[in-house]
């Protein structure tokens, strides 16, 4: 006999998830763009009134960020949202060190080349569409998401937005950052994985982001903009 089933309780189950879920991408989302600043304390109740939300979702959605280091818990406080850490930062520079080279050589070989013939999109940057920085991460982004493995490309795209945080932080002071060159190497890349070549591609990907991260590395400790 079949059981008639209750979508009722599934609903139940799905709308808190659903706010979590939103809470969870908001917050995150200006965080890593510094729309809420490095130090800036943040408050449940506040953050509820302003999603219109009950303290539920928005205490479930610090907790992960918590577990992902951009916020601490501050005891009877509230939170506080995490200063940039220059060992954070070369953490995550030699994290996309590793895994964006793998993904360019795994995209060489095995991704369709309609896949990778849409990188061609990404030879010009156009600063009436979008700013520099969205312009960088959709190109990373994109070429991870051309290799096969899914938990590779997903933690690349979780990498490159929390890089995004260290740039706005120090992108006033970051010397060397020529867009014209950036995007020549964007081009030099994409022509390596077009040709499959993906050990010539890695390595190119993998200079690329070294040269950001001594930029980066080196603006963060000349403004003192650190812990």
């Amino acid at each position: 006999m079949l059981l008639e089933h209750d979508s009722s309780s599934d609903i139940a189950v799905a709308v808190p998830s659903l706010l979590r879920d939103a809470v969870y991408a908001r917050l995150r989302e200006e965080i890593l763009g510094c729309r809420l600043t490095p130090g800036e304390e943040l408050r449940e109740q506040e953050l509820a009134a302003r999603f219109d939300v009950s303290k539920q979702p928005v205490r479930e959605a610090l907790l992960r960020l918590e577990q992902e280091r951009l916020i601490t818990v501050l005891p009877r406080q509230g939170y506080r949202v995490n200063p940039v850490s220059l060992a954070d930062a070369r953490d995550i520079f030699r994290f996309r060190e590793v895994m964006e080279p793998a993904c360019a050589a795994d995209a060489a070989r095995t991704a369709a080349d309609a896949a990778l013939k849409a990188l061609d999109a990404f030879r010009e940057f156009d600063s009436g569409k979008m700013d520099f920085i969205k312009y960088n991460r959709a190109f990373h982004v994109a070429v991870a998401m051309c290799s096969p493995h899914r938990r590779m490309r997903e933690e690349v795209a979780n990498l490159v937005a929390q890089a995004d945080r260290l740039v706005l932080v120090s992108i006033g002071a970051i010397e060397g950052r020529d867009p014209d060159r950036l995007i020549a190497e964007h081009a030099a890349i994409i022509d390596a994985l077009q040709a499959r070549n993906g050990r010539q591609a890695a390595r190119l990907l993998r200079d690329h982001i070294a040269d950001a991260e001594k930029r980066v590395v080196a603006a963060l400790t000349r403004h003192a903009v650190i812990l």
